[in-house]
């Protein structure tokens, strides 16, 4: 599954580096993985929580970061619409990104 894009992880992790292993692992695991549906994905990442329109909610580092990803399955894109803290999350409409 192609991700679009990692510089918008890598200037996340810039200014919070205790995010960066884990975020480089989630990048690798999706660029690797060929996803046909949330449940394929949910197999391998139990904890994510699906929002409407193939919106993939992923906790990174314990859940004091979150990361928004839009899945097209289909085509295998996947979109980052959001990372952030969880107290910025907490502030963002997650379902209108």
């Amino acid at each position: 599954m192609r991700v679009i894009s990692r510089r918008t992880l890598r200037e996340f992790w810039k200014k919070h580096a205790d995010s960066e292993e884990q975020l480089k692992a989630w990048y690798r695991e999706t660029e690797k993985a060929s996803w046909e549906n949330i449940n394929e994905l949910k197999a391998e990442y139990p904890s994510a929580s699906i929002l409407k329109d193939n919106k993939i909610v992923f906790n990174i580092k314990g859940g004091n970061y979150r990361l928004i990803v839009k899945m097209n399955f289909e085509f295998q894109i996947s979109w980052i619409l959001f990372i952030g803290t969880h107290a910025e999350y907490d502030k963002v409409k997650a379902n209108e990104l």
